[in-house]
């Protein structure tokens, strides 16, 4: 987790309803502002600094501005049978299209056991764990996924054609914090690279790949590379077979396929947001969504025990010569979030600049931050 030395820590309650006033400015309704302010928020409560706050203007402020999502389009009902359905977002913003999929999918486990929804013509739904999470809440395993526009490499090859496409759960523990595997297909995703150029911070070498086969380390030239079409993210495992690069590309083509080809939705180039002749257009993302009730088949104290007892069990098995802790999945972002919660968000200098730049925008004049520019003293009349 890097943190800007520049960084400003603001408070969850003024963070959450900035973000909600921003998209409230931006068109979108009272009710959807709450989920997507939510969802930003939740990124950083648990340290997942690439999705939050920092991903507001360059992502969604911007793209809506410049006409290609929508702040508010209604939900479409393709299908609905049993314990699957199929949703169309119409290109609205993704965080609400997700939460409705998601709490549609609990709804139809609680009666069946499992529940599936998919979801075509989405965008960007911001931290997936957020909508495991929810599954959790409610007793429940919460599996999810989506496709993204083109940015990891086919094993052996050089062109990025597959999005970073994260494959997420969580599950319940009787512990103070559930397991939570929120991650990339990717050994990193877009978002982080997009935090490395904020903090004008080196790629580590391994993580990009030119087509000339070389690495990449510079974030601002790999963004701009990633966009062309001449460098591409490398699979989980790296370039190659040697250390299971292979197995990273097919989880992410995996999450391709549920993410595409269930729902009749768009896939690989078709998600790289530039027409023929090199418009910006929307980015018609693919999700889908599970929820499996627990209770259909044990306790779930009982499974709440068991899982906990394997966590706690990895934790205190033997750890390698100058390691001081073993984590499991979802442990640090607890440990995040407990410090988060007396510190606030931290904010970097550059993403502090884009929330002054959005709040003048849009009249937000009630909002004043501790890194807002100090008055220019008059200087006194002679």
């Amino acid at each position: 987790m890097n943190i800007d030395k520049g960084a400003v820590w603001v408070p969850f309650n003024l963070m959450e309803r900035f973000m909600r006033d921003v998209f409230i400015g931006l068109g979108s309704p009272k009710a959807d502002a709450a989920i997507c302010a939510s969802v930003l928020l939740k990124a950083d409560q648990l340290g997942f600094d690439s999705h939050g706050i920092s991903r507001l203007k360059p992502i969604y402020y911007d793209r809506i501005r410049a006409g290609i999502q929508r702040p508010a389009a209604p939900i479409r009902t393709l299908r609905n049978r049993g314990a699957t359905a199929v949703l169309d977002g119409g290109n609205g913003m993704g965080h609400v299209v997700a939460h409705k999929a998601m709490s549609l999918a609990i709804q139809k486990a609680k009666k069946h056991g499992l529940g599936m929804v998919a979801v075509r013509h989405s965008t960007h739904f911001g931290i997936a764990g957020y909508y495991p999470l929810m599954a959790v809440k409610a007793g429940m395993i919460g599996i999810c996924g989506t496709n993204a526009r083109p940015s990891i490499a086919p094993t052996f090859g050089i062109e990025n054609m597959l999005g970073t496409n994260p494959l997420t759960f969580a599950m319940p523990t009787d512990e103070q914090f559930p397991f939570l595997l929120d991650c990339a297909t990717s050994i990193v995703q877009r978002g982080k690279v997009e935090l490395h150029a904020k903090l004008n911070q080196p790629l580590p070498h391994g993580w990009v790949v030119a087509h000339d086969g070389t690495s990449q380390t510079d974030p601002h030239a790999v963004l701009a590379d990633l966009v062309a079409g001449s460098a591409a993210l490398l699979p989980l495992g790296g370039a190659g077979e040697d250390f299971a690069g292979y197995k990273g590309y097919g989880y992410a083509t995996v999450v391709e396929i549920l993410s595409a080809a269930l729902q009749q939705g768009a896939f690989l180039h078709l998600l790289s947001g530039i027409d023929k002749k090199g418009a910006q257009i929307p980015y018609p993302l693919g999700h889908f969504f599970i929820a499996i009730d627990i209770e259909h088949f044990t306790p779930l104290a009982i499974f709440q025990k068991i899982a906990g007892t394997i966590l706690r069990q990895l934790r205190a098995s033997k750890k390698a010569p100058g390691q001081k802790r073993i984590y499991t999945a979802g442990e640090k972002e607890y440990l995040t979030w407990q410090e988060r919660q007396k510190k606030g968000i931290p904010v970097n200098r550059q993403t502090q600049q884009e929330m002054l730049a959005m709040r003048d925008e849009l009249g937000l004049k009630k909002y004043k931050f501790s890194f807002d520019k100090p008055p220019k003293r008059r200087s006194k009349k002679t």
